[in-house]
């Protein structure tokens, strides 16, 4: 039994309350990016240029970090040991959107959807030479399972497909699988000056993105559809946070197949938000993720359990 001091709490049952912590933010993370879809949709119906949205939320985040960074006096200083992989983290980030925004142009976006989404799986084979994971045939299966249940949920018609569309949607599952395992990375440097930074890099990527596309508009824009346009920044930056909370806590693994969940919740919300109708696929398919995720978390808390405890020095 592990011993306990002056009754606090073992360092076995530490750590897995920081996972399931960390598991716990990575699923309401998901599940605000996935109703931040959503609401983006319904903005871009009122006219509400999206490439402007990411513009401006982006510069909101950084100004809000500002504000809150200077009334609670925090340091915004990235850990300089941390500094490299701190770049690495906001340049991936800013070609996930580069290269997701892009590859709708030339398929659509339901395929893009499926493309983009096997970055668990890339997480997954990668992990053993990043984090030295073992591939265990559990993690291979629910991984699979995971991916199986959002093409499902997504459930793309594949036609004639643009090479150009699909091959920036991988590159996009490529950024997204380096992000994970560089915030996994980065865990000295704090939340407040890791969101600081990786958007200090992201917005003049985001603004020439929306200049070249003709569409940056002046914020008055967004008017157009403000309860939207709210949703859809406040999901974002909640959402964003969230993640690099949770970032610090748990594997790129783990988080990686939590994830799956956004798609899901988007497809479940567009029905209740938009009216669109589920097909019994897309109910199987939402079923598949939810099962995985359930298996990935017995299996995360299993593992910690079987874990040997390593003696602390008094």
């Amino acid at each position: 039994m592990p011993i306990r001091a002056n009754g606090a709490a073992s360092p076995l049952n530490l750590e897995m309350n920081h996972r399931t912590t960390g598991l716990l933010f990575a699923l309401i993370s998901a599940s605000l990016y996935g109703f931040n879809i959503v609401y983006a949709r319904m903005a871009s119906f009122a006219g509400a240029s999206g490439s402007a949205i990411v513009v401006y939320r982006v510069f909101l985040m950084l100004v809000l970090v500002g504000i809150v960074a200077a009334v609670m006096k925090k340091s915004l200083k990235a850990a300089r040991e941390e500094r490299g992989t701190l770049l690495v983290l906001g340049v991936a980030t800013a070609f996930v959107g580069i290269c997701y925004l892009s590859s709708v142009a030339y398929i659509p976006v339901t395929v893009a959807a499926v493309v983009f989404y096997t970055f668990p799986i890339l997480i997954v084979l990668a992990s053993p030479f990043v984090e030295g994971t073992r591939l265990t045939p559990s993690l291979l299966s629910v991984v699979a399972v995971a991916t199986l249940g959002v093409a499902l949920v997504v459930g793309p018609a594949f036609g004639d497909l643009d090479w150009r569309g699909l091959a920036l949607a991988f590159g996009a599952s490529i950024a997204t699988a380096i992000q994970f395992f560089a915030a996994a990375r980065c865990r000295r440097t704090g939340v407040m000056a890791k969101t600081f930074w990786i958007h200090v890099l992201v917005l003049p990527t985001a603004a020439l993105i929306s200049l070249a596309a003709g569409q940056l508009a002046p914020p008055s824009s967004l008017a157009a559809a403000p309860f939207a346009v709210a949703m859809t920044i406040g999901g974002y930056i909640f959402g964003f946070v969230l993640q690099f909370l949770a970032l610090g806590r748990i594997t790129a693994v783990a988080a990686g197949i939590i994830y799956c969940t956004e798609p899901v919740v988007a497809a479940v919300s567009s029905a209740l938000i938009l009216g669109e109708v589920l097909s019994p696929l897309q109910i199987a398919g939402g079923t598949l993720v939810l099962g995985a995720i359930m298996t990935n978390v017995m299996l995360e808390q299993r593992r910690l359990r079987d874990a040997p405890l390593v003696p602390i020095a008094d």
